[in-house]
């Protein structure tokens, strides 16, 4: 039998096999999606639903129809009831670490929303408690997902541009409370301890995702940071801009997390020795391998697993995709914490931050 039909025999396991799951958390508004577009899948199956404020699932019962006997008031009520194969993290960033130990003790996997953490401390002692307990954890990007990021990696390891010297991402929108947030989602994004930072953490752990993956999960010598406040009147307690540098041996990152672009964006612009691959939207990218010639193409469909979270997630737990040096992996959003904390420190302290952060007294590592 070739290789190609086994691939395509064990793509058709994985998506005939049934996904157990339970969801801790309603309070981060990308779990609206997962209900929108997750509810009938037949390779799904909802058991329980753990959200300490019982007003939140009755709000997402009335617009989605959910049995009132999915609600339990804590995740380990619903671990007790249910047995669940895995969970899907919808909390504050605070509490992801909390998720991932409770989930341990019983041997089930975690996929939570980005980012992994509010501190590369946070992060460590999930990857501790995950490693004794031989679970898998991922991290939930939307561009993980975007056929334009894997065209413009794809550039950028053939060869096509040549070496990869400077990479810009841009990520953001006009601000939570502009766009119109669910107010459980708000209050906690502009709580810097609950969420890390603001558009730092928002969108700055896009960038440094991409980055990391790109750069086959080098570290970045140093990072040096920037934050802002345009908008105090709106955000008090944590930034809604910053400028992100990472450096590295042979090249440079410059990641532009922000809460003031006019419109959502999710951009990154990718420049080799030879030229130049931009992403556009989620499914076309740039290319540029000479002055004056630019050429617009639509970014091959990416195949499954890797187009879709869920189907991602029970390949994951099942060991059909590479346990790290993927966008989701644990090991990639490790060193994503590790930057993040760094981006802070540096914005903090107003100096550039040599990694590893190991180097540092623990005291620098901070909700």
């Amino acid at each position: 039998m070739t290789a190609i039909v086994l691939f395509a025999l064990t793509i058709m396991l994985v998506q005939c096999q049934v996904l157990k799951i339970g969801i801790a958390g309603l309070v981060h508004g990308h779990v609206e999606g997962f209900f929108q577009n997750n509810l009938h899948r037949s390779d799904i199956q909802l058991l329980g639903i753990a959200e300490k404020d019982k007003a939140i699932f009755d709000r997402y019962s009335k617009e989605f129809n959910l049995n009132p006997n999915l609600y339990y008031p804590s995740l380990e009520e619903l671990i007790d009831n249910t047995r669940p194969t895995a969970v899907l993290a919808y909390t504050n960033t605070f509490d992801h670490l909390s998720v991932v130990e409770t989930c341990a003790k019983y041997g089930i996997h975690v996929m939570m929303e980005k980012p992994l953490a509010v501190s590369y401390h946070d992060a460590i002692a999930m990857g501790d408690a995950a490693q004794r307990a031989n679970i898998t954890v991922l991290v939930n990007f939307e561009t993980t997902w975007y056929a334009s990021n894997t065209a413009a990696y794809d550039y950028a390891k053939n060869g096509s541009i040549g070496d990869v010297r400077i990479v810009v991402v841009r990520d953001g929108h006009q601000g939570p409370k502009e766009i119109g947030v669910q107010p459980e989602f708000l209050a906690w994004l502009i709580d810097p301890k609950l969420s890390g930072g603001g558009a730092l953490y928002d969108f700055g752990c896009y960038g440094a995702n991409l980055m990391t993956w790109i750069m086959n999960g080098e570290l970045p010598l140093s990072v040096s940071a920037v934050t802002q406040q345009f908008k105090p009147y709106e955000y008090p307690l944590v930034d809604d801009e910053a400028s992100v540098v990472l450096t590295y041996p042979n090249a440079t990152a410059v990641l532009q997390p922000s809460w003031n672009w006019p419109y959502g964006i999710k951009n990154m612009d990718v420049y080799g020795r030879t030229g130049t691959v931009s992403t556009i939207l989620n499914d076309k990218v740039q290319i540029q391998l000479t002055v004056g010639k630019v050429d617009i193409i639509g970014a091959p469909p990416l195949p499954a697993p890797y187009n879709d979270s869920l189907t991602y997630f029970a390949a994951a737990i099942a060991g059909k995709v590479p346990k790290s040096g993927e966008l989701s992996s644990f090991d990639n959003n490790l060193i994503v914490s590790e930057i993040l904390d760094a981006a802070r420190l540096s914005a903090k302290t107003e100096k550039t931050i040599k990694l590893p952060l190991s180097s540092y007294s623990q005291n620098t590592v901070y909700h």
